[in-house]
């Protein structure tokens, strides 16, 4: 088993899916341009390099987990990247939620210089990457999924091959119109019902056993109750990530237009200054339509 991993990106979900790593006896080497993080991770017992290439060059996987596309561009590929360093029968795994057709074209660069390549985009938030209970949607050679399944397993409970490479981006894409639906779904029925008269923290209680039951409701409204619209998940990542869905959609000629209409009210949270706020504070938005906010009431009942 590879027990050199590398890892590049520590933020809300880098940092603690690295920390589980270390947790589950993996010699970890780290990098990131943000020092705090970096400073944690190595008094965890993590070695640190100073570019994505002595990383590279210094483990057998290398791991990232970044903002967008252009982000894993540009440490792949570019000057001092993790091509430059990586050594013929090492393997990428990319955490971060890009476009699949960047996924696609990066595995094939790397396979050039016999590099496998896997996209593993994650779903389940900073809850679920402290956790270790992330769900792991996976593209790539089936032989590369099995030889990074020990990594999965540390990062994640539910871990879902998907196909050949570009596979796990599009399961990412779906996954993002779905939470993105559920956010705004939970933000209007819980102003619902308080402009009804009916305590919304009731509402959630009575409708989360039934149909309506999904994560968003057994963890989200817990922190809005409590008045913690913080990330989580920030909504300027939720609104990349509907532009992935709808220019993937667009190019297919896939009409989308629940989806369109979500993304609206993302855009909207980011004209309204709420861009570092957790992609659940799109019911702020709503608020702002209605004029009815959440009450200081319903978080006590």
């Amino acid at each position: 088993m590879d027990k050199r991993i590398g890892f590049i990106g520590l933020g809300l979900m880098g940092k603690p899916m690295s920390l589980n790593l270390i947790k589950a006896g993996f010699e970890l080497t780290v990098y990131s341009r943000s020092r705090p993080p970096v400073q944690e991770l190595a008094a965890a017992g993590a070695a640190v390099a100073s570019s994505p290439r002595e990383l590279a060059a210094a483990c057998s996987i290398v791991i990232t987990c970044l903002p967008d596309s252009p982000d894993v561009e540009m440490v792949v590929l570019g000057s001092s990247g993790i091509l430059e360093g990586a050594q013929p029968g090492s393997l990428f795994i990319d955490h971060s939620t890009i476009k699949p057709e960047v996924a696609r074209r990066i595995a094939d660069r790397l396979a050039e210089h016999r590099v496998l390549a896997l996209d593993a985009p994650v779903s389940g938030g900073d809850v679920g990457a402290v956790a270790g209970t992330l769900a792991i949607m996976v593209g790539g050679p089936k032989e590369a999924f099995e030889r990074a399944r020990p990594v999965f397993e540390a990062e994640g409970k539910t871990i879902t091959y998907v196909g050949e490479s570009g596979a796990g981006q599009v399961a990412k894409a779906c996954n993002q119109i779905m939470v993105a639906a559920q956010m705004v779904a939970m933000g209007e029925l819980l102003l619902l019902a308080q402009k009804l008269g009916v305590s919304p923290l009731r509402v959630v209680e009575a409708i989360k056993g039934g149909a309506a039951r999904c994560w968003t409701l057994d963890v989200k409204p817990a922190r809005l109750f409590a008045g913690e619209r913080q990330p989580g998940f920030r909504a300027h990542l939720m609104h990349k990530d509907l532009a992935i869905v709808l220019d993937t959609a667009r190019a297919y000629g896939m009409p989308l237009p629940a989806t369109a209409a979500n993304m609206q009210l993302f855009e909207a949270m980011l004209q309204l200054g709420m861009r570092d706020l957790d992609n659940s504070a799109v019911i702020g938005v709503l608020e702002a339509i209605s004029g009815e906010r959440l009450q200081e009431e319903a978080r006590s009942v």
